[in-house]
């Protein structure tokens, strides 16, 4: 019998052997060590936020992987999909200055209720209602900076240890005085997530196709594209916008658009449960952030091969292999922004070169190896299990 199963497993022992490296190692630990995990985060709506997208898909991938893990929260449309792969929602409200220290109790109601080895931090005001309480009850504190204009809110002094989602980000978080010792850099992973189907379909789009899918504000470059997209116009007449998502400006941006030459060839198209149609079926991807920390819709972009131009700044080159697998301008410049979109639609053979490389290399970008990074950073600082 032992012989015979020692046999039966030598295709299995020799990729142990290839893959013990830290990551191999890693996973080891993970399999070996069941940590209690509290996610913190303001919502888990399902309408298109990025820091929530990623902390959903940690959560899931944390409990597959074994581990009793929390998440509490005010509301939102993944508290069913949570459940299902057993992460216990708590509804625990987080923002309201004028409920501030009701919100801080019921965290630390939580907190002696589930007795969390690590709190993980989403947003800033979860990490200020629980972090008093952390310190009493010496449990330690991960903050996840998703976004580099919020990099300020108490990550001197309040977390353990702060995670960057670039490596642009750490440079940035370590100049604004945040101990280096205290930064680790976990790229964010969406590839295996379950909020979405496995096989999208394409969207029919007047071709050529512009697209971007982002939040309707300002930071996101909305502005600088659509003022770009009137110069890509008057040289590619048949060339139609399409910008996908809601937020706060959408309307100033309508009313730009109205006012502009190219009005009947922009379409706001909302916000879309799977954008991903519109990507697998655009000429070119186009997102032009002022500040952009990751950019999640970037990796779903090379994901459906699409060919693409984005802002050179904060994370952004990082994914897009410093310019080898899109083409990158500076922020905040129409100019260059149009003539970046133009020389794709011209050039065919660019063009498809940056689709076929777009899908290369996209392994590091999965949930679970996020999912793995992120505990070894909790393998710092949690203390073992009573």
């Amino acid at each position: 019998m032992w012989s015979y199963t020692i046999t039966r497993n030598e295709n299995l022992w020799a990729c142990l052997h290839l893959t013990w490296s830290w990551y191999g190692r890693s996973i080891y630990r993970t399999l070996l060590s069941r940590m209690r995990i509290l996610h913190l985060s303001n919502t888990v709506s399902d309408r298109g936020n990025g820091i929530v997208n990623v902390a959903v898909d940690l959560a899931i991938a944390q409990a597959s992987a074994g581990h009793d893990v929390a998440f509490a929260c005010e509301r939102g449309g993944y508290i069913p999909l949570l459940e299902r792969f057993k992460v216990r929602v708590s509804l625990v409200r987080q923002t309201g200055a004028a409920r501030a220290l009701l919100n801080s109790l019921a965290l630390l109601r939580l907190l002696r209720a589930f007795r969390p080895q690590i709190i993980h931090c989403h947003m800033r005001s979860g990490l200020l209602l629980v972090a008093p309480w952390a310190r009493v009850l010496r449990i330690p504190i991960v903050v996840h900076v998703h976004n580099i204009h919020d990099r300020a809110i108490g990550l001197r002094h309040l977390p353990t240890r702060i995670l960057a989602v670039s490596h642009a980000d750490s440079r940035t978080i370590a100049a604004a005085g945040v101990p280096r010792d205290r930064i680790r850099v976990v790229l964010n992973g969406l590839i295996g997530s379950h909020r979405l189907p496995a096989t999208p379909s394409p969207v029919a789009l007047h071709c050529p196709a512009i697209t971007t899918v982002a939040g309707m504000m300002h930071r996101k470059g909305i502005a600088e594209l659509i003022t770009a997209f009137e110069t890509v116009l008057a040289t590619q007449p048949d060339a139609h916008l399409y910008l996908v998502g809601e937020g706060p400006e959408r309307l100033l941006f309508e009313a730009q658009a109205a006012a502009s030459p190219a009005a009947a060839h922009i379409h706001f198209e909302g916000m879309q449960a799977d954008p991903r149609g519109y990507l697998l079926a655009c000429d070119v991807f186009v997102l032009a952030s002022r500040r952009e920390s990751f950019g999640l819709v970037l990796i779903e972009a090379r994901q459906a091969g699409c060919a693409i131009v984005a802002s050179d700044v904060d994370g952004i080159p990082e994914l897009l292999g410093h310019g080898d697998l899109g083409l990158l301008v500076p922020p905040e410049n129409p100019s260059a922004l149009a003539a970046a979109i133009l020389r794709l639609l011209a050039d065919q053979e660019l063009r498809a070169s940056l689709q076929g490389r777009a899908r290369e290399n996209l392994e590091p970008f999965t949930t679970t190896r996020m999912a793995v990074e992120v505990f070894a950073v909790y393998s710092e600082v949690a203390q073992p299990a009573p």
